[in-house]
């Protein structure tokens, strides 16, 4: 298929086509034909499948065509800032063409952007793109008119119920009009998101693209280390790394701290970002990161999903993640656009069965290397030995 063959509105494909779209994606050559007919839909799909634009194509469609008066046309929710942000980036790409505008609205700012969020809620921006928690914050100042939405997306739904957001995802949703088009989206469909979707959608269609394994350019390898080996062993890696550019991805704020600290006084050109950072300052660090004048950035999963930088080197994981899938988010951010890259995994002892449930979903053994001499005799890997049970492949 062809963008082309969808029927666009013409300034949607100038759009589509000044971004260099030609074929679309699998999600969006499923997903397209259903929102166009204004079906529900749940869509079984990872982020980087392209699904960002399966809605946002159609939903400008609909404004363009059907929906010219005021008021917000469409609410689109998602987890976390970042995903709000790139998707709010996205759209002035695809709208360029159009008179279609867009808002994103998430926490961590000051009362100044409060003001301006509220002013344009009062305005009725044609899409906004919110977090749940900022959103209810608007709400209940009782200014926020949605009688006019006929579009209404939960964005990695399966990451809101994750992060507690269920009871405020209901009371956005109840004050949305019932007649309305509502898309789902997850990475998975587990029963939690199946009973959401039974509560908030009506007669869906559904689509399920399967997870994307890690591009064949990425060279995965993993050590096996004690966590006293760690430290060294990256300061080690990262000594002949002049001039890459280096994601480090922690399990929690306290390593991601730590590690950034460690880095900064082996002279490395490091920042970290994680949830205690301010919006602005978390923007900042991307901002530096994408155009590398900070060659190592240390993170927590807060951008394991959504990150849109071109041209990472290499992605070490210091912790094994907790989940899966997760190091499959983390090590599809180097090797993008037919690049190449590497990505290593420090293995503890604890996280041996963690690995190993990974390689399972890969279907493939990860290249263990040898750890240096220097740094003492490392622990064997072996995950039958133990099993951690609190480990689950999908959350």
């Amino acid at each position: 298929m062809n963008f082309t063959d969808f029927g666009f509105d013409p300034r949607v494909l100038e759009g589509i086509d000044s971004l260099g779209f030609t074929i679309p994606t699998p999600i969006q050559e499923q997903g397209i034909p259903i929102i166009m007919e204004g079906k529900d839909l749940i869509g079984a799909a990872q982020t980087g499948t392209g699904k960002t634009a399966a809605f946002l194509l159609p939903i400008m469609h609909r404004i363009l065509n059907e929906d010219s008066g005021p008021g917000i046309k469409a609410l689109v929710i998602v987890p976390t800032r970042e995903l709000a942000v790139q998707i709010d980036q996205h759209m002035e790409g695809l709208s360029y063409f159009t008179s279609v505008n867009s808002l994103a609205i998430y926490g961590g700012t000051d009362g100044a952007t409060f003001t301006r969020e509220k002013a344009a809620l009062i305005g009725g921006a044609d899409i906004v793109i919110c977090t749940p928690g900022r959103m209810i914050a608007h709400l209940n100042m009782g200014y926020v008119d949605f009688s006019s939405i006929k579009t209404l997306v939960l964005d990695e739904a399966d990451r809101m119920l994750d992060m507690g957001f269920y009871d405020d995802l209901m009371k956005i949703v109840t004050r949305v009009p019932k007649e309305r088009q509502t898309l789902l989206f997850s990475a998975t469909i587990p029963t939690d998101i199946k009973q959401l979707a039974k509560k908030v959608l009506q007669d869906p269609a559904e689509i399920n693209i399967a997870l994307s394994k890690p591009a064949d350019k990425i060279l995965q390898l993993a050590y096996s280390v004690y966590d006293t080996q760690k430290l060294p062993l990256v300061k080690y890696l990262l000594g002949t790394s002049k001039g890459r550019t280096i994601l480090i991805f922690c399990s929690t704020k306290s390593s991601t701290k730590l590690l950034s600290r460690e880095l900064k006084k082996a002279g490395l050109e490091v920042q970290e970002i994680h949830s205690d950072l301010e919006q602005k300052e978390r923007e900042k660090v991307m901002r530096g990161f994408r155009n590398k004048e900070i060659q190592v950035l240390v993170a927590t999963d807060v951008v394991s999903r959504g990150i849109d930088v071109e041209n990472i080197d290499l992605v070490l994981n210091y912790d094994v993640p907790n989940d899966a899938e997760d190091y499959i988010h983390r090590i599809g951010r180097t090797a993008r656009a037919a690049a190449s890259g590497v990505a290593i995994t420090f293995i503890n002892p604890g996280g041996q069965w963690k690995f190993a449930e990974i390689e399972k979903l890969l279907g493939k053994s990860v290249h263990k290397g040898a750890v240096p001499s220097q740094f003492g005799e490392a622990p064997e890997y072996n995950p039958k030995k133990k099993k951690n049970g609190n480990f689950r492949r999908r959350r």
